[in-house]
């Protein structure tokens, strides 16, 4: 019989980990039968440490470990496109974890109810992952009133626990010692535990299948924005296309990440925002080519901190600025500065269903816009382009910031992210920069214009590559 102590001194050891938030503690079930993880931000088996700490506590217990993921109709701006993509990750999922003999149930709505599942299985405690958004994040806290068994939640995408920041930056600058003197505590591999007790699945255990349309039924969800086959979701794919980099890409990292004319970046971003890889797993590939003389310190580290600090610090700032996805979140200096100048002369003025439909004067801004709306994704540094052009055409900043995450969240598949919101906030209310030289419409905001951006890449090659204008049902 496993042994159900009410606060074991190996789970209080197991808990103490800096990536895990105890948020209801208490006894164990007496009878419990397994310890269950909700998969939701980390949606992969392989490297996961959320599911790590799962094996260990259901090892420490004598239990086996099963992998609940609910399907809801009503996920945060979600649209047919990003429910393609997760389906395709979640197929990965069930794959691996059937490998490990670990567990694995999907629920649709409407017969997805955790709490219920939890019961059905009797499961001894809870374990999930984390998510700084808001949404998700509410549901935690809601879940961690309602539950009466232990429930801790794991920071599983991020290679330093953000607990251990505890903390916003204003700058990367002010944060770089910070993660300096904490990061070799971190960037080391996972243990990876082994299950030591298989989980069978009742036969009167209810369980949607993967192989139907996950989203048959949700009458209300957004099919205008369809799928694309530029990516396609899964750890497997994830694992490939990392190789692939590695090997072709990283080595010219530092010299064309910054051309969006050529291959010149990872392309990992989708695959990071649905969970189907970790950064931890991508970071300590990077430093295992440079270990091997693959490539240079210089690729090394200009990766490394675009994966790891910019990337850290976009989740810092949507953890602890409830604003961040409007313009509130702005900095007094750039506030006050953007308020100065709301009544500058606009020369263009575009509407959101214009914009969308890049349909402005501006070839190299509607070539990005394109990319996004076709391919599911944007050049890291057309980005920085897009966003600002938008805050030169809208009525004024509150609406350009708006509209930026409207259509990053509706049309990018690693849309709805602390990277894409950080991103926007960094191009249109200066957040994570400094005060710049006092412009017309921008302020001291830093501009950007088509003629001073486009003579750093081949940007005829850059707007011939994505020429092709596709109806958008919007």
């Amino acid at each position: 019989m496993p042994r159900q102590p009410n606060q074991p001194e190996d789970l209080a050891r197991l808990a103490a980990n800096p990536r895990i938030l105890v948020r209801r503690d208490g006894p164990l079930r007496t009878d419990g039968k397994c310890v269950v993880y909700w998969m939701q931000r980390a949606m992969r088996i392989h490297e996961n440490p959320a599911l790590d700490v799962a094996i260990d506590a259901a090892n420490l217990l004598g239990l086996p470990v099963v992998v609940f993921f609910s399907v809801i109709p009503n996920y945060p701006n979600a649209n047919l496109r990003h429910y393609h993509f997760l389906q395709q990750g979640l197929r990965d999922v069930e794959v691996d974890a059937r490998e490990r003999s670990i567990g694995f149930v999907l629920r649709r709505h409407p017969d997805n109810s955790l709490e219920k599942f939890l019961e059905e299985v009797n499961a001894s405690m809870l374990v999930g992952d984390e998510n700084p958004c808001r949404e998700p994040e509410r549901w935690r806290k809601v879940l961690a009133r309602r539950l009466k068994l232990p429930y801790w939640t794991v920071d599983a995408d991020v290679v330093v626990p953000s607990a251990v920041f505890g903390r916003d930056y204003f700058l990367l600058q002010h944060m770089r010692p910070h993660l300096k003197a904490t990061l070799p505590n971190f960037l080391v591999a996972l243990h990876s535990p082994k299950q030591q007790h298989a989980w069978h699945k009742p036969k009167s255990l209810a369980a949607d299948s993967l192989a139907s349309d996950i989203t048959a039924g949700f009458n209300h969800l957004d099919r205008t924005i369809q799928p694309v086959d530029t990516f396609t979701g899964g750890t497997h794919t994830a694992i490939k296309h990392l190789k692939h980099f590695l090997t072709h890409g990283l080595k010219d990292y530092p010299d064309k990440r910054n051309h969006p004319d050529v291959q010149g970046t990872s392309r990992l971003s989708p695959w990071l925002h649905f969970g189907n890889i970790g950064p931890l797993t991508i970071a300590l590939a990077v430093v295992q080519a440079f270990a091997k003389g693959q490539v240079s310190a210089a690729a090394r580290d200009r990766f490394l901190e675009q994966v790891i600090a910019w990337r850290e610090l976009s989740v810092l700032f949507v953890k602890h600025n409830p604003s961040y996805d409007n313009w509130e979140c702005a900095e007094p200096w750039a506030r006050q500065t953007l308020l100065e100048h709301a009544g500058d002369d606009r020369p263009y003025r575009y509407t959101l269903h214009q914009l969308e439909r890049a349909e402005t004067h501006d070839d190299l801004w509607n070539a990005a816009q394109r990319e996004m709306t076709q391919t599911g994704w944007m050049h890291n540094y057309m980005r920085m382009y897009w966003a600002k052009m938008i805050l030169a055409w809208s009525p004024d900043p509150a609406r350009a910031y708006e509209w930026a995450v409207t259509l990053n969240d509706r049309y990018e598949l690693d849309g709805r992210d602390p990277n894409g919101y950080a991103g926007i906030a960094w191009a249109v209310v200066g957040k994570h920069d400094r005060p710049w030289f006092n412009r017309p419409i921008f302020g001291l905001v830093r501009p950007m214009s088509a003629a001073s951006t486009s003579k750093k890449f081949d940007s005829a090659t850059y707007i011939h590559q994505n020429s092709v204008k596709t109806e958008l049902l919007c």
